[in-house]
Formats: structure tokens, sequence, C-alpha cells
């Protein structure tokens, strides 16, 4: 069973955004009806602490959404474009891991707000390359600095406690 928050659009369109989903059954090491206060093991309650931290007290999404005016998902559409592109809307979907349907409607929606083009592939004709515009690498450069600004509880912390964190948080990205 998931949980879907939907963002609603200054355009009056809903656009749930797949990368909040939460599905609880997923991962066995997490009793979705346990007592928030319970003691649980160290890591449940470090990765409650970093959920926490990122979308509660630092609130990125509801900046983003707030600064541009769309959904937090169109807005992460639009910095891979800026980043990757120009791509095609199938290597856009998977780069975003979203199905091609809502990949489409993000992509108009970007389109109609000039923040991309969507142009025939010169390398096969059956598809369609979505490349910035400058407004949207503008725009994507905002969510950038929005998403790379740490909270200020984070860079209070101590030098020492600030170098820990960053060598634990670099070992669990590492691929």
């Amino acid at each position: 069973m998931s949980d879907q928050t939907a963002v609603q659009e200054p355009n009056g369109d809903a656009d749930v955004d797949a990368s909040v989903n939460v599905i609880a059954e997923a991962d066995p090491g997490v009793n979705a009806e346990a007592d928030p206060g319970e003691e649980t093991d160290a890591a449940v309650r470090a990765w409650r602490g970093l959920r926490t931290l990122v979308l509660e007290t630092a609130d990125v999404r509801a900046k983003v959404t707030e600064a541009l005016g769309m959904s937090h998902f169109r807005a992460k559409a639009l910095r891979h474009i800026a980043v990757e592109g120009p791509l095609t809307l199938s290597a856009l979907a998977a780069g975003l891991f979203a199905d091609a349907p809502h990949t489409t409607v993000t992509v108009e929606h970007l389109v109609r707000r000039g923040l991309v083009t969507r142009d025939p592939n010169p390398a096969d004709r059956r598809s369609k390359l979505v490349a910035v515009t400058a407004e949207g690498a503008a725009a994507a450069a905002e969510m950038t600095r929005l998403t790379d600004t740490p909270p200020p509880a984070l860079r209070d912390l101590p030098a020492e406690d600030l170098a820990a964190l960053e060598r634990i948080v670099s070992t669990l990205t590492r691929p």
C-alpha cells in the first residue's frame, strides 16, 4: 500500500511525485505499526533522523516547489534534462524512474512554460529530443542552489562531526 503526496500546481494540475511513494512493507526491518517512541535498532533511528532532516526540517521539496512554481518531480525532471540532456523521452523516463505517460505529461508542462524544447531526434525521426532552454537552465540552477543549501542545523555542527558525517554519507552513497 503506498502513501502518495499530490502537489497542486499553479495551473490547476495535480502532480503526484512518484519519488514520495513510501512502501513500508518493502522493508522488513521497518514495522509501520510500531510506536515511533518505541526503542528500535540504530539503523532505523538513523534513517528516520535523516528522513526527518531532509523532508521535514529542511523541507527542500517545499522550497523548490514554491520557488519554481511546479511540483518537485517536474523540477527534478528539468534539472535532469539540464544536466544530462538533450534526452529522448524514454531516456528521461528511465533516468527519473518514471513511466513514459507521466514523463510525457511532465515534459508537456515544461514545454508550455518555455523551460524545455521537444524537437525531432536527428538520429531517429521516430523519437523526440528534449533540451533545456536558457530560462530552463536558470530554473534548474535555482533548484540546485536550493537543494545544495544545507539547513542551519547541519551548518552549526562542529567541524569534526561534519567530517564524520561526510565520511559516513560518502560510504553509504558509494556505488
